[in-house]
């Protein structure tokens, strides 16, 4: 009894990709940039505190529904053949109670905020559900995805009461391209799988121009984030910041530049130290400049 209770559990936990993290921390990165811009360094506790358990919620949730409407495509996939309910260890019902359970429980976080960002919340959970369809029609499915990804700048913004600045909105652009960018990257591994099944991708789309497209989309981002910096008066840690993030995608570049699975898929996954050294140039500038 102990070890089918151990199989099932281990089973959800795949469908709701808790044994691979990077998604949530790939949704997280935006938003605590938002944050910590948005309230001058000083996050609020219980906001921050929210925000980061509602990134988890709202991952777990979009893989589950991502996995219900991919059912029947995962299985001629190379690297999603193996997901849950394609081998039959979890049931669509129970897979859709579990999203049913995660989204009651982010309403009840999200409850405990004030309005505007409530209704911004409703517009996030819906671009979440939403994309899994996307690619089924959509020839940019990860463009839509870098907006329910970036959801969490405005919805900053609105917890802390700012409204939508300037800086909110290069903040915002810079979001949406990189994860556009990165995507693209984890589309470059299943494309082949993706053009035999007829779902649709930017990889696909954009063709022997991919690298292109994602350098372009990079080399973007940072000039959003540059124009995000210059217009909120960040300085030197910032730069270093926007400095290391600009040396991981000149890497990422290489990583891709064969199109070989394993090296898109590693490209891909490193874009959690983009986030991360990004996070760490705005937090240390707020942090030394109200020190000083």
């Amino acid at each position: 009894m102990m070890i089918r209770i151990v199989s099932r559990a281990g089973a959800y936990g795949r469908l709701l990709r808790l044994d691979r993290p990077i998604g949530i921390w790939l949704l997280l990165w935006p938003a605590l940039w938002a944050l910590w811009l948005s309230s001058g360094g000083r996050p609020d506790q219980h906001v921050l505190v929210v925000f980061v358990a509602g990134t988890v919620l709202a991952r777990s949730a979009g893989c589950a529904v991502n996995d219900v409407a991919d059912r029947r495509f995962d299985g001629h996939v190379r690297r999603t053949r193996d997901r849950p309910l394609v081998t039959g260890e979890v049931r669509p019902a129970e897979a859709l109670a579990l999203c049913g359970l995660l989204g009651a429980a982010g309403l009840a976080l999200v409850a405990t905020l004030n309005r505007p960002t409530q209704l911004l919340a409703a517009a996030a959970g819906v671009l979440l559900m939403t994309y899994p369809l996307l690619k089924r029609f959509f020839p940019a499915p990860q463009f839509y995805l870098g907006v329910a990804f970036t959801w969490s700048v405005p919805m900053a913004y609105a917890a802390h009461e700012r409204g939508m600045p300037p800086a909110a909105w290069s903040l915002f652009a810079a979001g949406l391209l990189w994860t556009t960018a990165y995507d693209t990257m984890y589309a470059m591994v299943d494309r082949d799988d993706d053009r035999t099944l007829g779902l649709r991708s930017t990889a696909i789309l954009f063709g022997r121009f991919d690298r292109v497209a994602i350098g372009t989309a990079q080399a973007l981002m940072l000039v959003a984030l540059a124009l995000t910096g210059q217009r909120l008066h960040l300085g030197g840690w910032y730069t270093a910041g926007l400095a290391a993030a600009a040396l991981l995608a000149g890497h990422q570049q290489l990583l891709i530049r064969r199109r070989d699975r394993a090296r898109c898929f590693r490209a891909f996954t490193s874009n959690t130290y983009v986030g991360l050294v990004v996070f760490a140039g705005i937090a240390l500038d707020h942090l030394f400049r109200t020190s000083s």
